[in-house]
């Protein structure tokens, strides 16, 4: 068995978590690259392997449970370990006041951005135990920090996603296991277009913004590779903002 560290990275056939996994496969680490379409995601591992990356793709909907036990099965039975675990993949069906969320829309997003993390922690467990230095990353959002009128459901189920990061680095934490988060500002990708598309939104978060610019999806990636590298070896329970500086102007 190699011994090359073993990484899971949900929603990584684009934007922050495809950016992850090439930062990540560049450091020697191999790479799971997940999502809804196993297409998008070889397309991925075929970019890493052009680098001279190691990678596989294994599709998974973070919104079926059977997929979610698969995704970790089948890394197994492929490599035999894992020893990081970046859940990225999130749903926000629904731009707008919490009026306009009925309860198919809340339900689809308190599952696959709350319960689907927490399952997934859960069923990597056990391999993350036997890896010595397992490591979890939640990507959260500075939307679960602050009120929001766009995305305030989303932004809800961030906040609970926050707190899953410090009860789980209580009850993981025994078994070696560093659970931490990421929780960036307003990042360039395509899960985010809806609020691009704002040009007033847009202008008001290069203005307000101390860096003066909106993030690239790499800006996170480095936030992430630290998380689950060594380097934070001592560091569980922690959601890290990423948001260049915006959350502490008081303006968002």
């Amino acid at each position: 068995m190699s011994n090359q560290p073993v990484v899971i990275i949900t929603g990584s056939s684009r934007g922050i978590g495809k950016s992850t996994a090439l930062l990540l496969a560049s450091r020697g680490y191999r790479v799971i690259v997940s999502s809804r379409n196993q297409d998008s995601c070889q397309a991925v591992v075929d970019e890493i392997s052009a680098a001279g990356g190691q990678a596989t793709a294994i599709a998974c909907h973070i919104g079926h449970e059977d997929q979610l036990s698969a995704l970790i099965e089948q890394t197994l039975a492929k490599h035999q370990r894992i020893d990081g675990l970046v859940v990225n993949a999130a749903s926000n069906p629904v731009y707008g006041p919490s009026d306009q969320v009925d309860q198919a829309a809340f339900d689809v997003i308190m599952r696959n951005n709350v319960y689907a993390s927490m399952r997934l922690a859960h069923l990597a467990r056990p391999a993350l135990k036997a890896s010595g230095s397992g490591a979890v990353c939640f990507v959260s959002s500075i939307a679960g920090q602050f009120g929001n009128q766009a995305i305030g459901v989303y932004g809800m189920s961030k906040a609970a996603e926050n707190q899953l990061v410090r009860n789980l680095s209580l009850e993981l934490g025994p078994d070696g296991i560093r659970v931490n988060a990421v929780a960036p500002g307003l990042v360039k990708t395509d899960f985010a277009q809806a609020l691009l598309d704002n040009e007033k939104m847009v202008r008001y978060f290069e203005s307000t913004t101390p860096l003066r610019r909106l993030a690239e999806p790499a800006d996170i990636a480095g936030v992430i590779a630290f998380l689950i590298g060594e380097d934070s070896g001592w560091l569980s329970g922690q959601v890290i903002t990423a948001d260049g500086g915006l959350s502490v102007t008081g303006g968002f």
